[in-house]
């Protein structure tokens, strides 16, 4: 009889040294070792064709690490302070109670839901929303736009309904369930001194690498829109989140969306797709120059060069249009001004009614903004846009809620 060195891997098990393969009960735990490391080599290649395949679609596989040593432990305890001595826990965290009370928990796909008439059998495809949701509870002051994106579903399929809910798999989300609390920077915070001190403390954390921000630092709990094969969940701070919808209803985050490498700016919440064309118009802003770039994207996916826009200041552009021939654009102004957010306690975004507001039309397909035309009109913010006396522009509007509401299931 043959005997052989090996060591047993099935879970448990800790064998070292010789045994007789003859033997049933050393037979019995290398055949398991053998399955098991069969098992894992097939897990490990099927995870590896999936990144590939995620790779080749512009997607990248998000996998931050942070860093939970001393190091984080005296940031914590600095910021403790800091929290203690110059905020006032006394005011109300308006968007923490009642009905933006946050939901703790993801619902696996719950089938078969009790349905009040009839579902046609026809109807196939998946209702989703989404929105922002903390899963932890803020280290001080907390704004509706800081929650984690969660998003809800409605499978509908053969006269019978499933629901789900699933967060937003963000590089945020999954550092901050590593160290088991809130770590990033919140909007809620960002008033007066103590809003300086808390983006120091973000700057801190990220320079001693406690936090990763190589994938950004965005919560994609915003909008949804559906192009190219892809649901894509969005914050306009950040870069899309790709989310595949699966045969069950059940949702899963692939990874962050940079089209090949080509996105290198954020990206606005609020995209429009031409029903026509199949192509997607997009814009980021930033609090440096260029605080303006559009960028279209064909209906293939493929993300042309950039398009900066040039404005005075740096501002909040939350929204923009387009029509058949031209993209709107809006600078408005509110503000991004961190030293009045110091020197006059108020909030960083500021509205400034000693100025004008003015629309900048631009050809869709414009390669520079030489072709940009401004038309002043009174002091004014427009947050979203509504529908146009344009009936393309009503169309389109109308369209893309429909996508971003239903997104069927191919």
């Amino acid at each position: 009889m043959a005997t052989h060195n090996y060591v047993c891997t099935v879970p448990g098990e800790n064998l070292h040294g010789h045994c007789n393969r003859e033997s049933s009960i050393y037979r019995l735990r290398c055949i398991q070792c053998d399955a098991q490391r069969e098992s894992q080599r097939v897990m490990v290649e099927k995870e590896k064709l999936e990144n590939d395949v995620v790779a080749r679609n512009g997607i990248v596989a998000v996998d931050p690490k942070p860093k939970n040593g001393v190091t984080s432990k005296v940031i914590d305890f600095v910021e403790k302070l800091i929290v203690k001595w110059m905020y006032d826990s006394s005011q109300p965290l308006h968007y923490l109670s009642g009905n933006f009370a946050p939901v703790p928990d993801e619902t696996p796909p719950t089938k078969d839901l009790h349905v009040i008439g009839h579902l046609p059998d026809c109807l196939n495809g998946e209702f989703v929303r989404v929105g922002p949701n903390p899963k932890f509870a803020p280290v001080a002051g907390y704004h509706w736009f800081d929650g984690d994106g969660m998003i809800h579903g409605l499978r509908i399929k053969d006269g019978k309904a499933t629901y789900v809910s699933r967060f937003v798999r963000t590089s945020r989300l999954k550092q901050e369930e590593f160290f088991g609390g809130a770590k990033f920077m919140k909007i809620g915070d960002l008033k007066g001194l103590f809003g300086l001190l808390m983006v120091n403390m973000q700057m801190l954390r990220a320079k001693l690498k406690v936090l990763d921000v190589s994938y950004g630092n965005g919560t994609a709990n915003t909008a949804l829109v559906y192009h190219h094969g892809k649901l894509l969940a969005l914050s306009e701070a950040d870069k899309p989140y790709a989310v595949k919808v699966l045969e069950d209803g059940d949702l899963q985050t692939l990874g962050m969306l940079d089209y090949d490498k080509r996105l290198q700016h954020s990206f606005t919440a609020h995209p429009k797709v031409d029903p026509y064309t199949g192509e997607m118009f997009t814009f980021g802003y930033a609090h440096t120059p260029p605080y303006i770039t559009y960028r279209v994207i064909s209906k293939d996916g493929f993300m042309h060069d950039p398009v900066p826009i040039t404005v005075s200041d740096p501002i909040m552009m939350h929204d923009f249009a387009i029509t058949e021939n031209y993209a709107i654009f809006m600078d408005l102004p509110l503000y991004f001004r961190p030293k009045e957010m110091v020197k006059e306690n108020k909030l960083i975004f500021t509205f400034d009614d000693t100025k004008k507001a003015r629309f900048g039309i631009l050809p869709r397909y414009a390669k520079n903004e030489a072709q940009m035309k401004w038309f002043e009109l009174p002091n004014c913010f427009i947050f979203h846009n509504g529908v146009s006396t344009l009936l393309f522009q009503i169309f389109l509007s109308s369209y893309s809620l429909c996508r971003l509401l239903f997104c069927f299931l191919s």
